[in-house]
Order: C-alpha cells, then sequence, then structure tokens
C-alpha cells in the first residue's frame, strides 16, 4: 500500500509539473524546471537538458546539474569548470548516425535507454563521463536518457537522468521501470511544453523583425528618421528602466513589469512608423527652397539672366541715345551690387538655421516685390514666385505650415496603422503609447491635444525621449548637433511651459538617463557634462 501511496504522490507532483510548466514564459527558467522536476520524480541526484541545434545536427548542453557537487550550469561551454562540455554530434563524419554516445543514441532512435551502471554498459562511449569523474572524484552510475519529441515527432532535445538514488540509505541505485515511465512522460509534456515557448518566442522574434523591417523602410526613405527610429526606443527604455529603479517621490510607486517593458518597446519601434507615408522631400527639407532640389540654385539663374537682361537693356538705353553712357553704367553697375547684396541675403535666410528677425522678413518682401525677369515663355514677371515668397518667409526652420501639417500629420497615419492591428491582450497599449508621443502636458499638443492626466506614463516617457533625440541627433540636415548643456536648457524651458511630464524630466535628469544615452550615440564634442 505504501508503494502504491508513493506512486500516487509522484503521479500528482508530475501533473502539478505539468501546470507549471505550461505557466513559464522564459526558456531558460523553463528548461530548469523541466530538469529539477525530472530528478525530484525520479530521485536523481544530477542530470543534463540537451537541445537539439536548429539544423538537427548537434546536441548542445543546456542545463547541467548535480546535487552532489553543488553544480548548476546554464548552457556549460569547453572551458567550464569540471570538464569539457563540447556539443554531441549526432553524425558520423561519414554521414552515418552517431550511436556511440546513449544521448544521440536515443535522439536518432527515439527510444528511452536505461543503464544501470556506465562503467559496465556495452555498446556506449562514455569516455566523456569517466574525464567527468577523474576531475570531479564523482562516480557516474546509473543513467536513465529519454528522448524529448514534439506532437509533429520532431526533435527538441535529450533528457539524461544520472544515479537514482534510494531515499532511506542514500545509495546509487538503478531508475526502476516506475521512474523510466514517470520521466518518459514528464519528457512528453516537457517537449510540447517547450515547443509551445519556442514557438512564441519565434513569434515575438519574427514580428519584432517585421517592426524593424518597417524601420529599415522608412531608413530608406530618410536616412535623418531611420536613425531617430532606432535611437528612441534605445533612450524610451533607459528612461523606463530609470523609472522603475526610483524608490522616492512621484514616481516611487510607477513599476514596470516585464510585460510593460516589452510592450513600451513594441510601441517605441513603432513610434513613427507613419513617416512611411510622408513624402521624402518633406522630411528632408534641409532648406526653405528644398523640395527634390534646393531651390536657390533656380533663384540664381533667374537672378542671372535677370542681370543679364538689366545689361542688355543699360546698353540699349546707350544705343539708343536715351540715356548717357556714364550715367547708365554706374546705374547699372549700382543695381548689380544691391542685387548680389539681396541675393546674399536669400541664401542666407533660405539656410533656416535661426529665427529669421523681422527687419529681415520685411527685406524678403520688399525684395520679392522688386526684382522682375523675362522668362523663358517672353512673358514678365516676377523674378521671386509667389510659393518661393511663402517658403523664404518661414520665420523659424525650413517648414511652411502646409509642410508642418504634412508632418504632424504622420503621427495620425501611425495612429490609423497601428489601430487596424488586431494587438493581442499583452500588446493592446501600443497604439496609445506610440501615438501620443506628440502630445503637450498642457494640452497644446497633438493629434488629439491631450492634458497629462490623460496619458499614459509610457507615453509621456516617449515624449521626452522623441525630443531629447531631435534635439541631440547629429543627421538632421537642417541643424547643427547640440551639446548636452545646450538640449537640457531647452529641455528645462519644457518642463516649465507644460510641454513634457515634470516628474519624469526630474527622473531622465537625477539618474543621468542622458549621460548613459550621450555616452552611447552622441559624439564625444556634444558631451560637456
Amino acid at each position: 500500500m505504501k508503494e502504491v501511496d508513493k506512486l500516487l504522490k509522484r503521479l500528482e507532483a508530475l501533473n502539478q509539473v505539468g501546470a507549471a510548466l505550461s505557466d513559464e514564459r522564459d526558456v531558460t527558467r523553463l528548461l530548469e524546471k523541466i530538469l529539477l522536476a525530472a530528478q525530484s520524480i525520479t530521485h536523481a541526484d544530477g542530470g543534463t537538458l540537451y537541445l537539439a541545434t536548429p539544423d538537427a545536427t548537434r546536441l548542445r548542453f543546456s542545463i547541467v546539474r548535480n546535487s552532489s557537487l553543488g553544480i548548476a550550469f546554464v548552457e556549460p561551454h569547453e572551458q567550464a569548470p569540471y570538464g569539457n562540455f563540447k556539443d554531441l554530434e549526432m553524425f558520423e563524419p561519414d554521414g552515418r548516425c552517431n550511436h556511440q554516445m546513449v544521448a544521440t543514441y536515443a535522439a536518432h532512435t527515439g527510444k528511452t535507454v536505461n543503464i544501470p551502471d556506465a562503467y559496465t554498459a556495452q555498446g556506449f562511449d562514455f569516455a566523456g563521463t569517466r574525464a567527468f569523474d577523474r576531475a570531479t572524484g564523482y562516480r557516474s552510475q546509473s543513467f536513465l536518457t529519454v528522448p524529448m519529441k514534439n506532437h509533429e515527432g520532431d526533435l527538441i532535445g535529450v533528457l539524461q537522468l544520472i544515479n537514482a538514488l534510494d531515499l532511506p540509505t542514500g545509495q546509487v541505485t538503478a531508475f526502476s521501470d516506475a521512474d523510466q515511465r514517470l520521466a518518459e512522460s514528464l519528457a512528453s509534456q516537457a517537449a510540447v511544453a517547450l515547443t509551445n515557448r519556442q514557438l512564441v518566442v519565434q513569434l515575438e522574434q519574427l514580428f519584432e523583425s517585421f517592426v524593424r523591417l518597417i524601420n529599415v523602410a522608412i531608413d530608406q526613405k530618410s536616412p535623418h528618421t531611420g536613425g531617430h527610429c532606432e535611437r528612441v526606443p534605445e533612450l524610451t527604455m533607459l528612461l523606463a528602466h530609470a523609472v522603475n529603479a526610483t524608490q522616492e517621490g512621484p514616481l516611487a510607486d510607477v513599476h514596470l513589469s516585464d510585460k510593460d517593458f516589452y510592450e513600451l518597446s513594441i510601441a517605441a519601434l513603432l513610434h513613427d512608423c507613419g513617416k512611411v507615408s510622408t513624402p521624402a522631400h518633406v522630411v528632408d527639407k534641409a532648406t526653405k527652397l528644398e523640395t527634390i532640389v534646393d531651390r536657390i540654385h533656380w533663384l540664381d539663374a533667374k537672378f542671372e539672366a535677370a542681370r543679364r537682361q538689366q545689361e542688355a537693356a543699360v546698353w540699349k538705353a546707350v544705343a539708343e541715345g536715351t540715356e548717357a553712357r556714364t550715367a547708365a553704367l554706374a546705374r547699372w553697375q549700382a543695381w548689380c551690387v544691391q542685387m548680389e547684396e539681396d541675393r546674399a541675403l536669400l541664401h542666407r535666410i533660405n539656410a533656416g538655421a535661426e529665427r529669421v528677425a523681422d527687419a529681415d522678413l520685411a527685406r524678403v518682401q520688399a525684395i520679392a516685390a522688386h526684382y522682375r525677369w523675362i522668362n523663358p515663355d517672353g512673358q514678365d514677371e516676377a523674378l521671386i514666385s509667389a510659393n518661393e515668397l511663402e517658403n523664404l518667409s518661414i520665420r523659424s526652420g525650413t517648414l511652411t505650415p502646409a509642410e508642418r501639417d504634412i508632418i504632424h500629420h504622420h503621427i495620425v497615419a501611425t495612429i490609423k496603422m497601428l489601430e487596424q492591428l488586431p494587438w493581442p491582450k499583452n500588446l493592446r497599449n501600443v497604439p496609445e503609447y506610440a501615438g501620443g508621443h506628440h502630445e503637450r502636458m498642457d494640452g497644446k499638443g497633438y493629434p488629439k491635444g491631450l492634458k497629462r492626466e490623460e496619458m499614459s506614463w509610457q507615453a509621456r516617457m516617449m515624449g521626452i525621449a522623441d525630443i531629447f533625440e531631435a534635439l541631440t541627433a547629429s543627421d538632421r540636415p537642417y541643424k547643427a548637433p547640440m551639446k548636452l548643456s545646450e538640449a537640457l536648457r531647452i529641455m528645462d524651458k519644457f518642463k516649465a511651459n507644460g510641454h513634457i511630464d515634470p516628474d519624469l524630466y526630474d527622473v531622465f535628469v537625477s539618474k543621468q538617463v542622458y549621460k548613459s544615452y550621450a555616452l552611447q550615440f552622441l559624439d564625444a564634442s556634444q558631451i560637456d557634462l
């Protein structure tokens, strides 16, 4: 009756292990649980869990444990203590199946191998076991080697248990038939659990690769935006980890789980995915007159044509006797000097590197009203067109209001794209996080005009990361990269005027998140703090 009770308890333990395995998300912890459960159920002193390589040509040591020796290795390598843990080759050099090693034999045949004593067993190579025993003073005796295959019959790995212990005496015994059946049942459950977990991991990797593929597509359109798409997620996660480490102040109770970190990382990677719909010439607009090319050169050509036309008019007046030669040449030279000064001003303003003063804007308007030319169709018209004047009248930066609307629309496109996807429960907040990084704490942001209390911490984190990356980026065609001190002065103003979250920004500064980011991504010349 006692033996039946013991078996029932072991079966109950096996059922509990199966449930625990199905709940484990981390692959390494799952492997450890599998081996620990197998040791516990069969009372084995040690064990090894091998995983088949993706091409099924080798068995790789994944977990090695031995209670007597106090060994617990994860992915041991050739230089690990207690001997050599090289991969086991599944095939001989001539292509035949390797049946020399007990683990590879079990893998090929799909049969469990139960050996009472490795030192007297025939037909298998235990040289590695003997070398381990010599190095440690251990005595490897009984072996139970169980292949792990999934529901499709694919090899997942091999579970190998060493030295079954008789609990009352502590003596090493052979693994019993009950031990073997329990180990086989556990191996079957473990193979399913591991396969499921690996499939989930593979799907996650595929999804993340697809997300990064979108960023590559944006990068191909604009290398400047592409760099931004890579750096903002890094900075966002640095800030998120700093918040998690905060134990005092307003953010002391804000803690993100592993799930939260993963969800935020996906949102950060996708935060500008809508830029795939933004015209590249707007994203990369380096000067005020740039479209596909910088139209300042077309303006130069028109000024040169106007100069030649003016020169021809001067000589015509002289030839027809309507103006004295000396006066005509003096007027012509004065016109040329003024034209060069005006053209130089337009070149400076076109760069968009600084905010344009009222006096300069007024002068641009006067220049546009003053100069005319005869176009290739023979028509007299203003030298500076209405569209060119609109662009040259931009007070700050290089974008017109219409072009800013196009840029702003990328966040609308981002939200629209992300809301179309059937997000699983653990990623359902991605659209909100990604779509909120242009909102402001005072409600003056876009596209929804949300206020601080209407936004998640994650969206607010991304807002800080997005702005700081843009300020310090060295690959933007329209501005020089800022030094840290200058960027932080601007961020301080953004905190004061309700642009960014003040509590998050305090962590950003106090935990020196900006410094960690700078050391990874900024040029040394920018790091002045």
